[in-house]
């Protein structure tokens, strides 16, 4: 198979479409894209070394690529049918679940890494 500028345009195209899509129907899209943008400039500005900085974003773009994923998983779960169902209220449980966990790690690499700074501080 051959990679090809158009076909990654479109791949582009459509990823920004995703984006666009999130940031307009999720209110929790929303908060989680704004505390990224703040987590980057404390990362950014943090007196820590090159591979705590990087714990430090990947662990914060974590949460937001989970977001992104519960919510393909309950646009899916919603397109299906309005009807209640235990699988669908499973399907939407444990994306919730996935967001859920990728917030607890964020919160916990941030803890290990910031905490010394501000222990040092006190």
């Amino acid at each position: 198979m051959m990679l090809s500028v158009s076909r990654l345009y479109r791949a582009l195209v459509h990823s920004v479409h995703g984006l666009r899509a999130a940031w307009d129907t999720e209110p929790a899209f929303q908060l989680e894209s704004m505390l990224l943008i703040l987590a980057l400039g404390v990362a950014a500005w943090l007196p820590v070394t090159t591979p705590e900085r990087a714990l430090l974003v990947l662990s914060s773009v974590l949460v937001l690529g989970a977001e992104l994923m519960n919510t393909a998983i309950e646009s899916t779960i919603n397109r299906i049918g309005p009807e209640i169902h235990p699988l669908s209220k499973k399907a939407k449980d444990v994306g919730s679940a996935v967001v859920f966990i990728a917030v607890l790690q964020a919160l916990a690499v941030w803890g290990i890494v910031v905490w010394p700074l501000v222990s040092a501080w006190i």
